[in-house]
C-alpha cells in the first residue's frame, strides 16, 4: 500500500527543509520508488525552478518530472481563494497527488514555507490540504527566539490545531533548539503530546543558518565579476570596508563578506591578500556597491590572482545594501552539497528514523473527506466506462449535466427525446455540446419500439398487460429507458428531474426486479459534510418499514458504504439510546438491530441510538461509553421516511452539505431517482454513482 507523509510547519524559518531531506532519505532506504510533491510553491526563483523541488529531484536523483511535483503557485492560490474557489483548488491538488500515489511506494508531501502573500492564511491552507489528501502530518517547529516554556506551548498548540481538524499526526519535531536544552524539551513535550506520536528534538546547526554568496547575489540581483564557481561559499559575518585598509583588516572575521564601494581598490586588493595570507581569516566574498566596477588596471591585477573569493557588483548604496544582506535567510539548494549532507546527517543523528519509518509503514486511515469522496467517484466512474440513459432530454439541467459528462469523457450517454428539439434547446441556452457524439433516441419513433413492446408484453402478461398497452407504454420515457437496460443497451438509468419517484422506479420494479435475497428496494444519500461523508438511509422510498425491512435496509446501506470506500459503522436511529427508552417505534428499531446482527454478525452496528450519540464522541462517551459505533457512526439508518427525509434536508439546508443521491439499493441493475428540485451537480454526481453501481457485482 502507498505511504505518504505531509511535512509542515506553522511558522517561517523552521528548518522544514532539513526535515524533508531527512524524511526523503528515510523513505529511499525503504524503497527506490519515492515521489515528492509540493502542492503550493513560491514565486519561481533562478532558472524558473522551485528550489525545494529542484533540490529533492537532483540530489536524490528522483525518477519524477518537475511539473508533476506541484499543483499551484502561491499567487494563483491567493487569487482562487479570494474568488471562493476552494473546491477547485482542493480538487486539482488531489488530482496531482493521486497521479504520484499510483506510481510510487512512498510520497513526501511538503507544505508551504510561510513566506506569505497578502490574504494568504497558510496554516488554514495547509490544514485543508493535508486533511483532504487523507495522509498523516509531521509537524516541525523552531525554537528560534523563544523561551523553553513558550516553545513547548507553541508545539502543543500546533499539535492541537491539527488534531482539532481530525488530522492524523505521526510525529512532532522541535527544531533549532539549544544543544543543552534537548533533554529538557524532549521530556516536557512528551508530557503534553500523546505517546503514540513520536517526539524528536534537533539542535541548532550554525552552518545551516549561514547564507551563501549565491543567495546574496540573487537577493541583490548582483553581477558576478569573478569566482562564479565559488558562489556556494557560506557567509559567517559581513562588514563594511569604508575606513582605511590598515584599520579594516583588523575587523575581518572568519568567512567574512566584505562590503565596499566599487572604487575602493585598496579594500578589494587588501581583502584578497588577507584571504591568501595564513595570518588572517578566510574571506567568503566581496560585494562592490554603487554599481561601480574597478578600473581596468585593477581588474587586470585581480585576474592575475588565483582566488576562491567571488566578487559581485550591485546597484545601491553601501548602507542600504548592508541592510538587505542582513535580511537574507539561508536556504538549502541543489548545488550546495555541504548543507544537504549536513542536514541529512543531523536528521539521522537526532531523529528516531527507524521508529518514524515503522509508524509510517503501519499507518492506515479510514477517514474520507467530501473532496476526496467526490474525486474517488470521478476516478471510479472513469475506470470502467459505462452507458447511462437519461430519459428527460427536454430538461435544461439534464442537458447541462450531459455536456459536462461529455467534456470529461466519463460515461457513454443516451438521451431520450427528439434530436431537433434537444438541439434547439441547447442553442437557446447557449450550451456547447456535440450531440453527434451522444446517442439520442426518440421513444415516439424508435427502431426498438416493436422489440421493446414484445419484451414488455412477455414480461408482464401474467399480470394482465395486453399487447396494446405494451405498445403504448414503450413510448413512455421511463419504460423505454428501463427496457434499454433490460436488453443490454444501457448499464443504468438516471431520471426524476421532471418525473415522480414512482414514475421512475415502477418500470424497474416490474422489469429489472430486485437482487436475490432482497425483498425491499431502498435508498441512501451520501451526505458530504464539512469533515466527513455519512451514508443516510432510507430517505426517499419506504414510508414506514417494519423491523425486517429496516434490517435489510441497514445491511444494504452498509454494503453501499463499503463499496464507495466508507468503513461501515451502522447506527439504527431512534428517539432513545440503548435500553433507556420504551415504545412501539423504539422496539421496532431494537428488533431490527437484533435481526441485522443475526444476518451479519461481523457488521459494526448499534441501536437503538439517538443521532447525537451516533455522531458526537463527547455525547457518546456519556450515553454509550462501551459502544464501538457511538460517536463515529458512518451509516445512519432512520426508522421511517418522514424522519429520514426531513433530517437529511434539514442537514443539507442548515449546514450547506452536499447530498449526493438518492441512490437506490436492491435492484439487479441500477436505476436512480432524482429530486425534481435537483441541480446540475446533483445530476452529474448521480450519474457517477450509477456508473459505479453498474460495475459492482
Amino acid at each position: 500500500m502507498n505511504k505518504a507523509i505531509y511535512v509542515t510547519t506553522i511558522e517561517p524559518n523552521s528548518g522544514k527543509s532539513l526535515v524533508s531531506l531527512g524524511v526523503l532519505r528515510m523513505m529511499l532506504r525503504k524503497s527506490s520508488k519515492v515521489g515528492y510533491f509540493r502542492p503550493i510553491i513560491n514565486k519561481n526563483e533562478t532558472n524558473n525552478l522551485d528550489n525545494h523541488i529542484n533540490t529533492a529531484i537532483n540530489f536524490f536523483n528522483l525518477d519524477i518530472e518537475y511539473n508533476d511535483c506541484f499543483a499551484y503557485k502561491q499567487s494563483d492560490v491567493v487569487e482562487l481563494l479570494s474568488e471562493g474557489k476552494e473546491d477547485e483548488v482542493i480538487h486539482n491538488i488531489i488530482k496531482k497527488y493521486k497521479k504520484l500515489e499510483t506510481k510510487y511506494d512512498y510520497v513526501l508531501v511538503e507544505g508551504t514555507d510561510f513566506s506569505g502573500e497578502g490574504g494568504f492564511t497558510e496554516l488554514d491552507v495547509n490544514l485543508m490540504i493535508v486533511k483532504n489528501l487523507g495522509i498523516p502530518a509531521l509537524i516541525v517547529g523552531a525554537g528560534n527566539d523563544k523561551t523553553k516554556k513558550d516553545f513547548i506551548n507553541t508545539m502543543q498548540l500546533s499539535y492541537k490545531s491539527f488534531i482539532d481538524k481530525e488530522i492524523d499526526v505521526l510525529g512532532v519535531i522541535a527544531n533549532k533548539t539549544e544543544a543543552d536544552e534537548i533533554n529538557f524539551i524532549t521530556k516536557e513535550l512528551k508530557k503534553v503530546i500523546p505517546k503514540n506520536v513520536q517526539v524528536d528534538v534537533i539542535p541548532k546547526v550554525a552552518f545551516l543558518s549561514l547564507p551563501t554568496l549565491k543567495e546574496i547575489t540573487e537577493a541583490l540581483k548582483g553581477q558576478i565579476l569573478f569566482g562564479e564557481q565559488f558562489l556556494d561559499n557560506s557567509i559567517g559575518s559581513f562588514s563594511t570596508g569604508a575606513m582605511q585598509l590598515r584599520n579594516y583588516l583588523t575587523r575581518i572575521k572568519e568567512n567574512a563578506l566584505v562590503i565596499t564601494p566599487g572604487d575602493r581598490a585598496d579594500i578589494i586588493l587588501g581583502a584578497l591578500q588577507a584571504n591568501a595570507s595564513s595570518n588572517y581569516p578566510k574571506v567568503s566574498g566581496i560585494i562592490l556597491t554603487g554599481g561601480l566596477i574597478p578600473e581596468e588596471s585593477i581588474i587586470k591585477l585581480i585576474e592575475g590572482v588565483q582566488s576562491t573569493v567571488p566578487i559581485i557588483s550591485v546597484e545601491g548604496g553601501t548602507f542600504g545594501i548592508s541592510n538587505k544582506i542582513g535580511a537574507v535567510k539561508s536556504k538549502i539548494y541543489a548545488s550546495n552539497n555541504k548543507k544537504i549532507v549536513l542536514s541529512i546527517d543531523t536528521f539521522d543523528k537526532h531523529v528516531n528514523t527507524e521508529g518514524l519509518a515503522n509508524i509510517l509503514t503501519s499507518f492506515s486511515s479510514v477517514k474520507l473527506t467530501p473532496s476526496m469522496f467526490q474525486y474517488n467517484l470521478l476516478q471510479k466512474a472513469k475506470l470502467n466506462k459505462k452507458h447511462i440513459v437519461l430519459p428527460e432530454g427536454n430538461d435544461e439541467r439534464i442537458l447541462r449535466a450531459a455536456a459536462r459528462l461529455q467534456l470529461l469523457d466519463i460515461v457513454n450517454l443516451t438521451i431520450l427525446g427528439n434530436k431537433n428539439t434537444i438541439q434547439l434547446k441547447c442553442n437557446q441556452i447557449g450550451l456547447e455540446i456535440n450531440l453527434d457524439k451522444i446517442n439520442i433516441l426518440n421513444p415516439e419513433d424508435s427502431i426498438y419500439n416493436d422489440s421493446f413492446a414484445t419484451t414488455l408484453f412477455e414480461a408482464r402478461k401474467h399480470k394482465g398487460i395486453t399487447e396494446t398497452t405494451a405498445n403504448d407504454l414503450v413510448h413512455d420515457v421511463s419504460y423505454f429507458g428501463t427496457l434499454m437496460i433490460l436488453n443490454g443497451l444501457a448499464d443504468g438509468m438516471v431520471s426524476g428531474a421532471v418525473h415522480t419517484t414512482m414514475h421512475t422506479i415502477k418500470p424497474a420494479l416490474q422489469l429489472i426486479k430486485t437482487k436475490p435475497g432482497v425483498s425491499v428496494v431502498s435508498s441512501v444519500f451520501f451526505m458530504c459534510l464539512s469533515d466527513r461523508v455519512s451514508v443516510m438511509g432510507d430517505c426517499a422510498v419506504n414510508p414506514n418499514p417494519n423491523a425486517e425491512q429496516l434490517a435489510e435496509i441497514a445491511i444494504s446501506s452498509a454494503v453501499s458504504a463499503e463499496a464507495f470506500g466508507i468503513e461501515a459503522k451502522v447506527a439504527m436511529l431512534s428517539y432513545s439510546s440503548g435500553s433507556s427508552g420504551k415504545g412501539e417505534e423504539v422496539e421496532k428499531v431494537r428488533k431490527a438491530t437484533e435481526i441485522t446482527k443475526k444476518l451479519n454478525p461481523n457488521l459494526l452496528i448499534e441501536g437503538p441510538i439517538q443521532y447525537d450519540a451516533a455522531v458526537d464522541m463527547s455525547v457518546a462517551k456519556t450515553k454509550m461509553p462501551d459502544s464501538k459505533v457511538a460517536g463515529q457512526a458512518s451509516v445512519l439508518i432512520f426508522p421511517d421516511l418522514n424522519t429520514g427525509n426531513n433530517t437529511y434536508k434539514a442537514i443539507q439546508r442548515e449546514t450547506g452539505a452536499l447530498a449526493i443521491g438518492p441512490m437506490l439499493q436492491g435492484l439487479n441493475k441500477p436505476v436512480n431517482d432524482l429530486s425534481r428540485g435537483c441541480t446540475v451537480d446533483d445530476i452529474f454526481n448521480t450519474v457517477l454513482l450509477t456508473a459505479i453501481q453498474a460495475e459492482q457485482k
